[in-house]
């Protein structure tokens, strides 16, 4: 294969450890691959005024794909004032660099497998194996916020519902308004991948987790596309559970479920829990994946007080590798580094702090890179 041309975005944080951890490994597996820096992160908001420079998404769009560490994020007050004095009070707001990279390249789909691997301490239970398909570009994530409520806004919305009026009387001024946006194109593709997924790796079913009985239109929207959807996949059945029930019901019985298939926001609250399921975020690898191009990360978060130390588990991260590895067609590759992950696991010689070890990241990915034959 062709010599593969990887954005290699750090971020900050816990992020840049595991990056390094990651590199261990690839460079073991014998991936044929130039990494390419780019700028990402808290460093480039507080000194440009924006996390995801333009030169980072020009060079995005010369390579094969990204990977990705983490990046610190604070809330909107809080991101104003660490802005450097000349940028303050120009009007500048945070935005999530993830979340603008899944829209700017049309990610649609962020993909999390939680398995349970033999040997983990922090398995819930033994022999768990979830697949989380989140839509990636929609929904409350859409960016379409308001605060206050604009008056024009609210009068539109007014004339089509009435239900809205009884905000009124708190003053517009004092109502924040989000925007559940799901279109029926975006329901689909996430559906058909997940069922093509379950296809390709033999998963019986597929469970559509939303919440129709209340927010009638948008999940109703997503329920109704996956009863159609369905229809092309006779051999594998369709499940529909409300996203509380699904809370509870991969507690009790996690062994009833394969792949689950649900819009942003119930997506990103049920993909963590299953996490947990299968040990932790040290465990959360994703990919973030469209037609073209594709963004793979682990779910962990920057951890600020960690940085540098070494400390947090690398397993996210070389379980995204294996994610990325599997779509530049690097199978092999990408089932070497599966297969020596488990056996470090299994083994139980080197574990970070989390899991009960006193490794470092760096220590248990070597560790992973000599059981890579």
């Amino acid at each position: 294969m062709a010599k593969k041309r990887i954005a290699w975005l750090p971020g900050d944080g816990v992020g840049v450890d595991v990056m390094e951890a990651a590199r261990i490994v690839l460079d073991k597996v014998g991936l044929d691959a130039e990494y390419i820096h780019g700028d990402i992160g808290w460093e480039f908001w507080c000194k440009e005024g924006d996390p995801l420079p333009q030169r980072t998404i020009d060079l995005l769009k010369d390579t094969d794909c990204a990977l990705f560490g983490a990046i610190t994020s604070k809330p909107k007050e809080e991101a104003e004032k660490e802005l450097v004095p000349e940028l303050q009070g120009k009007g500048l707001v945070y935005s999530s660099p993830i979340v603008r990279l899944r829209q700017e390249f049309d990610l649609r789909t962020n993909l999390r497998p939680c398995k349970a691997y033999p040997g983990n301490p922090l398995n819930y239970k033994d022999g768990i194996d979830l697949v989380v398909f989140r839509e990636n570009t929609e929904d409350l994530y859409s960016g379409v916020e308001f605060f206050p409520f604009p008056e024009d806004v609210f009068e539109v919305i007014e004339k089509k519902n009435k239900k809205i009026s009884r905000f009124k009387k708190y003053g517009l001024e004092n109502v924040a308004v989000s925007l559940r946006i799901i279109s029926e194109h975006a329901a689909r593709n996430i559906i058909t991948d997940a069922f093509e997924y379950a296809k390709k790796f033999g998963y019986k079913t597929v469970t559509i987790v939303e919440k129709p009985n209340v927010i009638r239109e948008t999940s109703g929207l997503m329920v109704r596309t996956a009863r159609k959807v369905a229809q092309n996949y006779p051999n594998i059945e369709l499940w529909e559970t409300n996203i509380d029930a699904m809370c509870m019901w991969l507690i009790k019985n996690p062994f009833d479920y394969g792949v689950l298939v649900t819009s942003n926001m119930f997506g990103d609250i049920v993909s963590d829990l299953c996490a947990q399921l299968v040990g932790g975020l040290g465990f959360a690898a994703s990919g973030n994946i469209g037609d073209d191009y594709a963004v793979f990360e682990p779910t962990h978060g920057s951890a600020p007080k960690y940085a540098g130390q070494y400390k947090v588990n690398p397993m996210a991260m070389l379980i995204s590798c294996k994610l990325m590895l599997d779509w530049l067609g690097e199978v092999d590759k990408g089932a070497a580094i599966d297969v020596a992950i488990a056996a470090v696991i299994k083994k139980g010689e080197f574990r970070t702090y989390d899991m009960g070890g006193t490794n470092t990241s760096l220590e248990v990915a070597q560790a992973v890179a000599d059981h890579i034959v």
